[in-house]
Order: structure tokens, then C-alpha cells, then sequence
């Protein structure tokens, strides 16, 4: 990276990878000119607001004995401060792709003197539908610079996007595409769909979990779950798209600093979130798709810690389980929690908005003896 040569690299969360592109980075800064009136040196673009401020703050910890200037600018929050903050130029720019326009449109950013583009995180951009934003920005930078592109996986939409974009680039795996770290333990508590929240509560007291990242499928779910352990005693807060800026900022600040017991997250607003030594993460629901989970899961097991992932997994979601054990390539355990077994044995999958199919379901026999733990 120091050389200049563009780079395509294949890491998930919690390899180091920012440390790996933004201290080569600062390297190079240092020996430059420094930026002009509105002018930016280094563009990382971000899916989220959460990763967005999150790769901020690792770049500011790696520059702070460095001459050089470092901003975030992303939606949800006003934006003429965000101007005034790049009116004097800056070195690296962490931002949001669609916020980005705005501010080059309104002529607060200019962008000739970039020398280097991150996409970090590129197929979550693609995923999300920034691939027309992504488009628009490379056609105002210039074509003399170095670009970086980090991805879960080398998908066919990932390779496109790089063949317009990145001129013999270096090809890196930090590890095999969808493999789990082995330093996070993986569990199944299977459970019937409407026991999930008190099975949650139940963990949470029963095992003294005092740092909980738990998942949701969808917003509304989010709220609910955090409402009825808010209700429990147990103090938990949500996070998600319809949260304003401030309160997402507000919770996550609250759970790094123990304020917070149990976080509450969509898997796009979970993007960026980064806690040292994270303990624990529940997926209340499977995700849709199944790379999601290794994402979700890759928030625990950091840097060679140990962690815990916990799956409810109620009979609707077999199915998911399923394309997941595909994925990853591992059988994930099966543990019945005393008081929670499942009733329902077999159901109609969730449809991909959540519901449920119209069959009825084959509910066990309360004479009929459990299974002990196994594949299901």
C-alpha cells in the first residue's frame, strides 16, 4: 500500500483491517502537501454512520501525534456544521457515500487532490443500494490515485465493481470467505417462536451476562425486545435506521461505557460497532441471509478473544439454520434450555418479511420424551 498500487482484499470484521489500510495511509500523508480550502488527500467511504464514526476514531488514535486532519460527515445529522468543519480542507474524510454528494454538489468538498480511495466494507454498499452513489463519486475523482477495496467475500457484483475501478490490484484473503473465527463459541437454544424474549431474559439473569449485543431482524422487533427487557429490569436500549443520530450515538455510548447491560441492533445498524473484549452476541432471530451471520458474529472473538454466540432458533427458522451449517461449513450444537423446550416441531418458514405460513404447525406431544441435544 505504501508503494501506491491499488489493493482488493478479502477480510471480515475483526481482522485489523483498518489498522491495515490506514496506517500505510498516514505514512503517506505525512510527506505530502497539505490539503487547501475544501480539499481532501485520503477518501474512505463507508457504508453506516456507526462504521463511518468508528473508522474515524481509529484514524484520529493513529494520527494523533501526526500534523494532520481528520473529519466524518454522514446523513441523519445538520449538515452546515459539517461544511464548516471542511471549509479549511482536511487530510482524511471518512464519510457516507450519499452525504458525500450533497456536500460536492453544494460545493463544500472538492475533490482533485485525492490520493487515495478506501471502500471499506463494499459488498454492505452493495448490499444497501449505494452502487449508483459509488458510481457517480469515481467519475468526479481524479484518475491518478491509489484505491483500496475491503469485502467480506470476492462476490461476482464485488468483482464487477472492481474491474471499473481498480487497475491491477492486489489480490489479499486474510481468511477463507464465510469462515467463523474458531475463537467464538457457537450455540442453538431451540424454542418456540413466542418464547424467545423470555428465553432471552432467562440467559441474560441466569448466566450473569452483563454485556449482551442481541440482533433483530427487523426494527419493530428491536424496539419490542429492548421495551420488554427495559420492563424485566434489565436496562437495554435499540438501534436502528429509524433512530435518530443522536439516540443511536447515545446507546452505543452507553453500552461501551456499562451504562447500557443489553444492546438491541438491526444488522445494518450494527455495522461499526467495535467493543473491545465484547462477550456475548444472541441472535434473537436468524438473518435472511445467511453471511449476515458470520457479520453478526464477528462481533465477539476480536483480535484472539474468546466469545459466545447464542442462536434462539424456533422451528419456523429451520430452513435458515440450515443455509447458515451450509455456509460455514460447520453443525452448529443444539442445547434445550430447561423450561423452554421447543412445543413446535416442524412449521411453515418465515417468508422474507417475517411471517409466518398458514399451515398449522406439528406441536409435540407433552408425554412424548425430549431429544437430547443434536443436530435437528
Amino acid at each position: 500500500m505504501i508503494s501506491g498500487r491499488d489493493v482488493m482484499a478479502a477480510a471480515q470484521t475483526g481482522t485489523g483491517k483498518t489498522a491495515g489500510f490506514t496506517l500505510p495511509m498516514l505514512e503517506r500523508l505525512c510527506h505530502g502537501a497539505r490539503a487547501g480550502r475544501r480539499q481532501i488527500r485520503a477518501l474512505v467511504l463507508t457504508p453506516t454512520r456507526e462504521l463511518a464514526a468508528q473508522v474515524l476514531d481509529n484514524v484520529r488514535q493513529y494520527s494523533c501525534h501526526l500534523p494532520l486532519r481528520s473529519e466524518v460527515v454522514f446523513g441523519g445529522v445538520k449538515i452546515n456544521p459539517q461544511i464548516q468543519r471542511l471549509a479549511q480542507g482536511v487530510d482524511v474524510l471518512v464519510a457516507t457515500p450519499g452525504r458525500l454528494l450533497d456536500l460536492h454538489q453544494q460545493g463544500a468538498v472538492r475533490f482533485e487532490a485525492v490520493e487515495c480511495l478506501v471502500l471499506d466494507e463494499a459488498d454492505r454498499m452493495l448490499d444497501m443500494g449505494f452502487i449508483h452513489d459509488i458510481r457517480r463519486l469515481l467519475s468526479r475523482l481524479p484518475e491518478r490515485r491509489q484505491t483500496l477495496l475491503f469485502s467480506a467475500t470476492f462476490s461476482a457484483p464485488i468483482r464487477k465493481l472492481a474491474q471499473g475501478m481498480l487497475h491491477h490490484p492486489l489480490q489479499i484473503q486474510v481468511a477463507p470467505a464465510n469462515q467463523t473465527a474458531r475463537s467464538v463459541e457457537q450455540t442453538v437454544h431451540p424454542c418456540d417462536m413466542g418464547r424467545k424474549a423470555a428465553l432471552l431474559t432467562h440467559l441474560i439473569r441466569s448466566e450473569d451476562w452483563q454485556q449482551v449485543l442481541v440482533f433483530s431482524r427487523t426494527k419493530h422487533g428491536a424496539n419490542k425486545v429492548a421495551d420488554r427487557l427495559n420492563q424485566e429490569g434489565l436496562v437495554a436500549a435499540a438501534i436502528h435506521g429509524n433512530k435518530s443520530q443522536g439516540a443511536r450515538t447515545r446507546a452505543l455510548q452507553g453500552f461501551k461505557d456499562g451504562s447500557v447491560r443489553v444492546l438491541v441492533a438491526t444488522d445494518i445498524a450494527a455495522r461499526g460497532i467495535d467493543i473491545q473484549q465484547l462477550p456475548h452476541v444472541v441472535n434473537l432471530d436468524l438473518p435472511n441471509v445467511a453471511e449476515d451471520y458470520v457479520h453478526r458474529i464477528g462481533r465477539t472473538g476480536r483480535a484472539g478473544e474468546s466469545g459466545h454466540a447464542i442462536s434462539l432458533v424456533a422451528a419456523e427458522e429451520a430452513l435458515l439454520l440450515k443455509a447458515i451449517e451450509r455456509l460455514t461449513g460447520e453443525a452448529l450444537p443444539r442445547v434445550e434450555i430447561q423450561g423452554f423446550e421447543p412445543t413446535v416441531l416442524s412449521a411453515p418458514p418465515l417468508d422474507l418479511s417475517g411471517g409466518r405460513g398458514r399451515r398449522s404447525p406439528q406441536r409435540r406431544n407433552r408425554h412424548q420424551p425430549r431429544r437430547s441435544p443434536g443436530r435437528a
